[in-house]
């Protein structure tokens, strides 16, 4: 069975897209889904769309018209927690919408009918992840020449929270509202961006496997770390093709 790759950039996509053996084109949903193989493992290529919905629309027609087996979500995030630097890597353990309230009915963030506010990733998909992102960033400086700018300490993959909202956090006085807030409540999350937590909601409801990893662009905050286009095209995407090939080969 098939492997959705949900992508949040059209770079990750078009590299994806152009590896693909027996490459097909499908419209469906107003979205447009790629079906072929990757080292002869079948996959469909897909863009999530900006936001939760757009995100969650996405996903019901990876596994209602595709039927897919499992869905990897690639893309990049904001990061929130300490030590989470532009360039590393975060593979999600699990998903929290940091934008979800329904008090006084429900607890902040807890997701009305789960009982819960933190949706986890599947564990077994999630370690083969983790695994990859590790090979990856770990040869990164060999295998296509991306290195930390001097100074730096070398990139490093982290695993744990991370939270999705439908907005861009991008000041450092909301950055840090948003993470205390969250830590006060025992939610210690490394990075924020903008579908994540869809996308792990309705695999929650399909019983189906996903796992996400985000690249670090920026620290979600009002200071510039240069071109972001340069970034997604030099590290990001390159960085997501690596991964998502080294974790096919696994499957």
């Amino acid at each position: 069975m098939s492997t959705a790759i949900l992508s949040a950039l059209t770079e990750e996509q078009s590299s994806l897209v152009g590896r693909l053996a027996h490459p097909q084109r499908v419209t469906h949903a107003g979205r447009a889904f790629w079906r072929g193989e990757l080292d002869d493992r079948p996959v469909v290529l897909a863009l999530s769309g900006i936001g939760k919905v757009a995100a969650a629309t996405t996903a019901t027609a990876l596994i209602e018209h595709f039927g897919v087996a499992r869905i990897v979500f690639t893309g990049v995030a904001g990061g929130l927690g300490g030590g989470v630097n532009v360039g590393d890597v975060v593979v999600a353990q699990d998903y929290i919408q940091h934008d979800m309230d329904a008090s006084p009915l429900f607890p902040r963030w807890e997701l009305p009918g789960y009982a819960r506010s933190r949706l986890p990733c599947d564990p077994a998909l999630t370690a083969l992840l983790l695994e990859a992102a590790n090979a990856c960033v770990a040869g990164a400086s060999s295998q296509f020449g991306l290195k930390s700018a001097p100074g730096q300490r070398a990139h490093q993959v982290h695993h744990g929270l991370v939270a999705s909202g439908d907005r861009f956090v991008s000041t450092a006085a909301e950055s840090t509202q948003l993470r205390v807030a969250l830590e006060s409540a025992g939610h210690d999350v490394l990075a924020v961006e903008m579908e994540g937590a869809a996308v792990a909601q309705v695999c929650q409801d399909y019983g189906l496997p996903f796992a996400a990893v985000r690249t670090i662009s920026d620290r979600a905050d009002d200071t510039a770390h240069g071109d972001f286009a340069l970034f997604v095209q030099t590290v990001a995407s390159r960085y997501a093709e690596h991964m998502v090939l080294a974790l096919l080969q696994k499957l």
